[in-house]
C-alpha cells in the first residue's frame, strides 16, 4: 500500500559475524524488520549450522540444514578468512560503512583477531558492536564465568531451568528446543535497537555486551522473586500445579487448565464433569496442596476427559472461565489455523530449488510495509557484490584470495 511507513531497520547495515542459533536468531529479526544483514561466514565450511541436521534432503542426495536455511532468510553471504590480512582489511572497510557488527564467537574472540570494539570504533565511531557470549565480554563486568564457553544446554541448565523442569524424584530436565539460544537472540536485537536510538541521540556507537545466561536467569522470574519473598526454593515438585495449572488427559493427548482459584469455577467444573458430590467438598474447591491435586483432583477429572477429544475438553471447560489449553505438538502447530491466520507461516525456496516454509518474526508493525522474504544464501553468494564495493576489493583481489581459499 502506498501509505504505509517503511520498516524501522530501513538503512541499517549489520554484519552478522555469527553462527549457529543465538546470533543468526538476532539477525533474521533485524533483518525482517528491514535491516540489511551481510552474513560474514569461514571460506569452505560457512555457519557450523550449515552441516547440522535435521536436513531438507533432496532427489540427488543434496542435504540442506533445515535451521540454516530457516534462520537465514533476508540476509546475504561473504566468505572471508579473517586471520588472512587482504581479508581482514577489506572486512575494515566494510565496518567503516556500516551501522552494526553482531559476533557470538564467544570472550575475546575479535580481540583475538585485532578487532576489538577499541579498535573498530576508531575506523567507525558509530559502530554498535553487538557481542553475545555465555557469561558477559566486557573488562569492568567480569565474573568466575567470564571465559566459559556455553551453549543452549549448558546456559538452560546454569540460568536454573532445568531444576524447574520434569517431575519430582527424576533428573532435570532441559526445555526441548533451543531456547537458551533464542531467547538471548530476541533480547540483542533489543540492545541493538536501544544502542542505535542512542546514538540517535549522542551520535556514538557503542559496545552492547550480551549474556546469554542474564538473558535466560531473568525469565525465571517467577521462581527468582518468590525465593526472595519468601526464601522458599522452588524446584521440580508438585507444589506448582497450585498456581501454574493442572495437566490432565482427554482421549486424544493432554490439556491444561489454568485460572484454577476461584471456587465457585470448580463447583460448575465438578457438575459439569457429573461429580455433583465434589462441587460441595471443600477440599475439591480450589485445591492447592500439588500432591492432593496429582493424587484426587486429575484422577477425577479425567474419569470425564478420558472419554472426550482434547479440544472438546478444553473448549467446554473454557466456557466456565477457565484459561485452557492444549498439549500440541509440532504437526498440530504446523497446521494450526490459528497460525495460519495471523500469517505466521514464511515460504521462501530451500536453496536447491524447492520450497521452504518458517515461522514469520511475530512483531507486528501494522502500519509498515513488509520485507518479501528471501531464501537464505547458498555459502559466498554474496562476495562479489559485497567485497568490490563495500570491501574496497577488485576484481582481481577477490579472484587472488579465491584461489588462495581465503574466501
Amino acid at each position: 500500500m502506498p501509505d504505509q511507513h517503511p520498516l524501522p531497520l530501513t538503512g541499517v547495515r549489520v554484519l552478522d559475524a555469527t553462527h549457529i542459533v543465538a546470533g543468526p536468531f538476532c539477525s533474521q529479526i533485524l533483518a525482517d524488520m528491514g535491516a540489511e544483514v551481510i552474513k560474514i561466514e569461514r571460506p569452505r565450511t560457512g555457519d557450523l549450522v550449515r552441516g547440522r541436521g535435521p536436513y531438507v534432503t533432496k532427489e540427488d542426495g543434496q542435504r540442506i540444514s533445515s535451521r540454516y536455511i530457516g534462520l537465514n532468510r533476508n540476509k546475504k553471504s561473504v566468505t572471508l578468512d579473517l586471520r588472512n590480512p587482504r581479508c581482514k582489511a577489506a572486512f575494515e572497510e566494510m565496518v567503516k560503512v556500516s551501522d552494526v557488527l553482531l559476533d557470538n564467537w564467544g570472550p575475546g574472540a575479535f580481540r583475538r583477531l585485532g578487532l576489538g570494539y577499541d579498535h573498530l570504533r576508531e575506523l567507525n565511531p558509530g559502530l554498535i558492536y553487538a557481542s553475545i557470549t555465555g557469561y558477559g565480554d566486557s573488562d569492568d563486568l567480569r565474573g568466575p564465568y567470564s571465559d566459559w564457553p556455553a551453549n543452549n544446554l549448558a546456559i538452560q541448565g546454569m540460568a536454573g531451568w532445568m531444576e524447574l523442569t520434569g517431575e519430582p524424584g527424576r533428573p532435570p530436565q532441559s526445555v526441548g528446543d533451543n531456547i537458551g539460544d533464542s531467547i538471548p537472540g530476541v533480547w540483542s536485537a533489543l540492545g541493538i535497537v536501544l544502542a542505535l536510538r542512542s546514538r540517535d541521540q549522542t551520535g556514538q556507537g557503542q559496545h552492547v555486551d550480551m549474556a546469554m545466561y542474564e538473558c535466560m536467569v531473568l525469565h525465571t522470574l517467577s521462581n527468582m522473586y518468590g525465593y526472595e519473598a519468601s526464601g522458599d526454593l522452588f524446584t521440580r515438585d508438585w507444589s506448582r500445579l497450585a498456581n501454574a495449572g493442572i495437566t490432565f488427559r482427554a482421549g486424544d493427548g493432554y490439556v491444561i487448565m489454568a485460572g484454577a482459584r476461584v471456587p465457585e469455577r470448580w463447583q460448575n467444573l465438578w457438575k459439569l464433569v457429573g461429580r455433583d458430590d465434589l462441587a460441595d467438598n471443600p477440599d475439591y474447591l480450589a485445591p492447592a496442596d500439588g500432591n492432593f491435586i496429582v493424587e484426587n483432583v486429575i484422577p477425577a477429572l479425567e474419569e470425564w476427559s478420558q472419554h472426550l477429544p482434547k479440544w472438546e475438553v478444553a473448549g467446554k471447560i473454557t466456557e466456565l472461565g477457565f484459561s485452557m489449553g492444549v498439549t500440541q505438538n509440532t504437526e498440530d502447530l504446523s497446521r494450526c489455523p490459528q497460525l495460519e491466520a495471523r500469517n505466521m507461516f514464511v515460504e521462501t525456496g530451500d536453496t536447491a530449488g524447492g520450497a521452504f516454509r518458517s515461522l514469520r518474526t511475530p512483531v507486528r508493525l501494522l502500519d509498515c510495509a513488509t520485507v518479501e522474504p528471501e531464501t537464505a544464501p547458498q555459502l559466498g553468494q554474496h562476495n562479489r557484490e559485497v567485497l568490490c564495493t563495500l570491501g574496497g576489493l577488485t576484481p582481481e583481489d577477490l579472484a587472488e584470495l579465491e584461489e588462495e581459499g581465503a574466501v
